[in-house]
């Protein structure tokens, strides 16, 4: 019997922890109705296919789901993230635009641009950080180094003859590149593309030796054997590509660069819209469904809260100012 109460106790705890957050919500938006109480947009900062539009869709459709209001996805690329950014960061705060946020536009445009429209940390409040998604450092069939060891001493016996190949001019994986070059010793060329598709085909083709797409990205060009992948840049080896060792395993003791994404609110949404927000995203990210499509994606699915999602986002600030700093990367 004590059991039962004790079981009891937990579930009507439970209800009523909803029951108070639906309240609250509802009074965070004026006491109407109850929030959500019309669309949603959701803003991604890049085109669809990408790792980032594909997370947002899966949420999204849950989201329209479980609430009965659509999400509607908005796509706004360009301008490396700023454009998404800055309608996000200009929008009303009130939880019905919500932004798809990624480690370029959120935690390297504000250490790479002098001016940007809007600021990563005062004009967004964090919501969740949802996946951390693994970048793989890939060369071309004719490179002869097999392995990272073999790829330091190359280009230690050919300074700045290795080029590597990036999305673009203060990307993820061009700072990646520098993070590597640097604690590696060693000097290369680098080549900015409009996006990683450039970067891949022209080192499929031999124009450049290496590039480090996300692992979903690289996946086909890696299992044609067209890209030989050398190490992956995460803490861990990622199961997609297990027999592919990390940096930091395979010759540069320390290293981590991955991508990742997370959502987030205008600042000064009200606390229980963000919570609700919270509560329901992270219930989405834990259905077996959902973490099956995004681990397919090489994604590790985190779910953090919004203060742990915070001081995340700070920490990758500061550690991508002092990469950026190092190599003189300045975009304006």
């Amino acid at each position: 019997m004590k059991a039962r109460r004790t079981a009891a106790t937990v579930i009507a705890g439970a209800c009523m922890a909803v029951i108070c957050a639906d309240a609250a919500a509802q009074a965070a938006t004026g006491g109407g109705q109850a929030y959500p109480a019309k669309p949603i947009r959701f803003v991604i900062p890049y085109p669809p296919g990408g790792a980032s539009d594909v997370t947002a869709r899966i949420i999204g459709a849950k989201m329209t789901e479980a609430w009965g209001q659509q999400v509607l996805i908005d796509n706004r690329p360009g301008a490396n993230g700023i454009i998404a950014l800055e309608h996000v960061a200009k929008s009303a705060p009130d939880g019905y635009t919500i932004l798809m946020a990624n480690v370029g536009p959120n935690a390297i445009n504000p250490v790479v641009y002098t001016k940007l429209p809007y600021d990563a940390i005062r004009d967004f409040a964090p919501v969740t950080l949802t996946t951390k998604v693994p970048q793989v450092l890939v060369a071309n069939a004719y490179l002869p180094a097999k392995n990272i060891r073999e790829l330091i001493a190359l280009a230690r016996s050919r300074p700045d003859q290795i080029v590597f190949a990036s999305g673009g001019n203060g990307s993820s994986n061009h700072l990646a590149f520098e993070l590597f070059k640097s604690m590696a010793g060693v000097k290369m060329v680098h080549v900015a593309y409009k996006g990683d598709a450039g970067a891949m085909t022209d080192a499929i083709s031999g124009y450049v030796q290496l590039t480090m797409p996300t692992v979903i990205a690289a996946a086909p060009h890696i299992n044609s054997g067209k890209l030989r992948p050398l190490a992956v840049g995460t803490p861990k080896r990622v199961p997609a590509l297990a027999q592919v060792p990390t940096i930091a395993e395979a010759g540069v003791p320390g290293y981590e660069s991955e991508s990742w994404g997370g959502v987030m609110s205008r600042a000064g949404t009200p606390q229980p819209v963000i919570d609700r927000l919270h509560a329901e995203i992270t219930r989405i990210l834990k259905q077996p469904d959902v973490r099956e499509k995004l681990q397919a994606l090489g994604g590790e699915i985190v779910g953090s809260t919004p203060s742990e999602f915070s001081a995340y986002l700070k920490a990758e600030i500061a550690k991508w100012d002092k990469v950026a700093k190092a190599a003189n990367i300045r975009l304006d």
